[in-house]
């Protein structure tokens, strides 16, 4: 077995944690290939977890069963653009605060990495959103698992996004910004932003405004097969283009078309861990401060 490991924010203080876990792989004599990223943030924090291959493409991870994503949501999101069109299964370990994607907290990681061996999990695949513009700006890391977003930049005043799906026209919103999350991003940039929370098995888009001028403008959940236009006018002004963290800054008039993306993001999901939990424990449903 051949795993890949990705790792973003490696510090003495998760160490022990992520030394652990190479400590357990090298137990079961598994091949390991680290990614240069990793290997990067490691020296730069003064630790040495040994000598191993390194990728620095999808290319390198052609051979590769699977990959672990040590970090939080952030590293498992830089993750899945490595992996891309590939397929292969991510497992992540947070070595922070509880995340939505990287739901393995530190302190179980023994526990996981036990499951994991005794092949207690499921794959759960996430929809991807794909971005296709009139100027080529994210290469061939045109696609995102949280969301495809537009926000001003650099001025106060909003900009004008005119929206339609499928060739309908659906509004104009004026705004700070406009994005399109799938039900993965429910969770993250959309939900802070008034969006509705989906279920990641869930086939669909949602349109989330960001601080727009008219309050009657809402969330808007359409279906994954949709085509999804966006055309944006700054008047001159720039403005973000971003996929998930991966962000382009473009000027005045450009046209986006989105759509579901033609291979699904494959997350491992443990035996015994469920998105229902992680809602409860992230957003602290069911607590009360009478009880």
């Amino acid at each position: 077995m051949r795993i890949a490991i990705h790792g973003r924010k490696i510090n003495k203080e998760s160490y022990p944690y992520v030394n652990s876990i190479f400590e357990e792989l090298i137990r079961k004599n598994i091949e390991i290939i680290v990614s240069k990223a990793f290997v990067i943030q490691s020296k730069n924090s003064g630790i040495n977890f040994g000598e191993y291959p390194v990728y620095e493409s999808k290319s390198d991870l052609k051979n590769v069963d699977y990959i672990f994503s040590l970090g939080g949501d952030g590293t498992l999101l830089e993750t899945v653009t490595h992996v891309g069109s590939l397929g292969i299964p991510i497992l992540g370990i947070n070595l922070g605060r509880l995340g939505f994607l990287a739901t393995i907290s530190k302190t179980n990681i023994q526990e996981a990495i036990d499951l994991f061996f005794e092949k207690k999990f499921t794959f759960d695949e996430r929809i991807l959103i794909h971005l296709e513009s009139e100027k080529e700006i994210f290469g061939d890391q045109n696609f995102a698992l949280n969301e495809v977003a537009v926000i001003k930049r650099d001025t106060s005043s909003m900009i004008i996004v005119n929206c339609s799906i499928n060739g309908e026209y659906v509004n104009t919103y004026w705004a700070d910004g406009l994005m399109v999350a799938t039900p993965t991003g429910s969770t993250g940039y959309s939900l802070s932003c008034g969006g509705p929370l989906v279920l990641p098995q869930s086939d669909n888009f949602i349109i989330t405004p960001i601080s727009p001028h008219n309050l009657n403008v809402r969330p808007l959940i359409v279906s994954g097969s949709s085509v999804i236009t966006l055309e944006i006018n700054g008047d001159g002004r720039k403005f973000l283009t971003s996929l998930d963290s991966r962000s382009y800054t473009l000027n005045n008039k450009v046209k986006l078309t989105l759509r579901r993306e033609s291979f699904k993001a494959k997350l491992i999901k443990l035996e015994g861990y469920n998105f229902f939990d992680t809602l409860r424990n992230k957003l602290n449903w069911g607590h009360d401060i009478r009880n």
